[in-house]
């Protein structure tokens, strides 16, 4: 090998090592006695099913998996800021909890840790002596932290997808982690109401069935986004003014299907307090309740830019209110509008006649019809309609959607 490739210096080898897969970074040992164990300095590690499959029917997944485990516990040298364990088609997990320990002693940072959703593996012990992880993705796994757990102190995202805990569990775990800016839950399981404690929280992604949210304290809070897997029956019921009273930092939010289910006790017209930060909104309404929460949102939300409403209600009631409702109200800042799923009735028609008529300063609205229920001539006629409608800005432009893409 030429001289200027073994002499290189040791950051601009590991840059040259951490995209490879593993077992490539590994082979890089024949190519000099200097690039020999290179890979064993690594800060970054990633670790997936590619790894321990074989050809081999005598030797199993499993114990290709230990064989690897146990070389890396052995021969690497260094911090691991970054380590990626990827195990979904395993169903069993041997030398998990000295991996653990291993990496606790590496100063892990960036842990990402996916098992099999056949098997969800029960954290040991040895995993929450990571205490200087600063971003964090579990998923299938089961979160039971020992009551001597302090929490993770420098935890600055959290991302737990398809795992089992306990909504007491859950809250601890966030509240001890005073530093976090992003969360991310992911749930299948049924969870009762809990509440998020986090005030330095800015971004927060929720999907799963859950009984109640309460985000009275994360004041900071710029990204929400709600999508409820399936209908919860024994939801408690918030209204909106009181949910959305603490969250006056908003500027990003998303509300999918179902989101509104615990927020119909009381609508209001308006919000008591306007969502002034506010410029890209996403509702899906599903029922005539999510309407009337959908356009108190609107109205209260004056500097709103972009918005984009998935219509799945073939009702034509509440047709008066969507016009009536919007008398003193004008979408002063509204630049891009999109609606998406409509059928042609007249709730559909206007809520999109109301969007044309308040925003001065449109420059484009884009019309999907939902195809599976719109034949052509049926779109021809709705795009013959919305070319009808005044626009209240000369240079909006009105795109409908007739072809699958």
């Amino acid at each position: 090998m030429p001289p200027e490739i073994t002499d290189l210096p040791e950051n601009v080898i590991n840059a040259i090592l951490m995209p490879l897969p593993l077992r490539d970074a590994v082979r890089t040992s024949i190519l000099s006695k200097k690039w020999r164990y290179k890979w064993s300095k690594l800060p970054q590690l990633t670790l997936d099913d590619e790894l321990w499959k074989t050809t081999d029917n005598l030797l199993s997944p499993s114990i290709r998996f230990t064989t690897i485990m146990y070389n890396i516990l052995t021969l690497h040298q260094g911090p691991i800021t970054h380590f990626t364990l990827s195990m979904s088609k395993l169903k069993k997990y041997p030398k998990i909890c000295s991996l653990l320990h291993f990496l606790s002693r590496k100063d892990i940072q960036h842990l990402v840790l996916q098992f099999s959703e056949w098997n969800r593996l029960k954290l040991p012990s040895s995993f929450f002596t990571c205490l200087q992880l600063s971003h964090l993705t579990l998923q299938n796994c089961q979160i039971c932290p020992p009551p001597a757990f302090e929490g993770f102190n420098m935890l600055i995202s959290l991302e737990l997808c398809h795992v089992s805990v306990s909504s007491r569990s859950l809250e601890s775990l966030i509240s001890s982690s005073p530093l976090l800016e992003k969360l991310v839950l992911k749930f299948f399981d049924s969870m009762n109401h809990f509440q998020i404690r986090a005030p330095k929280l800015r971004s927060f992604d929720f999907l799963g069935c859950i009984k109640y949210i309460s985000l009275k304290n994360s004041p900071h809070l710029v990204k929400l986004s709600l999508f409820y897997g399936e209908s919860f029956e024994e939801s408690e019921k918030c209204d909106l003014d009181n949910f959305f009273q603490p969250l006056l930092s908003l500027e990003h939010l998303h509300l999918e299907y179902g989101s509104f289910q615990f927020l119909t006790a009381l609508v209001p017209r308006r919000l008591s307090s306007a969502l002034n930060n506010l410029k890209r909104l996403y509702v899906s309404l599903d029922e005539l309740t999510d309407l009337s929460c959908a356009l108190c949102l609107i109205r209260s939300s004056p500097c709103l830019q972009h918005l984009e409403v998935q219509v799945s209600i073939e009702s034509d009631n509440k047709v008066n209110e969507v016009s009536a409702s919007f008398s003193d109200v004008t979408l002063n800042y509204l630049k891009m509008a999109k609606v998406v799923g409509i059928i042609g009735t007249k709730l559909d028609m206007a809520l999109i006649k109301l969007l044309l008529a308040k925003s001065p300063m449109l420059v484009k609205m884009l019309v999907e019809p939902d195809l599976q229920l719109v034949d052509e001539e049926k779109g021809v006629k709705i795009l013959a309609e919305l070319t009808t409608f005044q626009r209240a800005s000369g240079k909006a432009k009105v795109e409908c959607q007739l072809e699958r893409k």
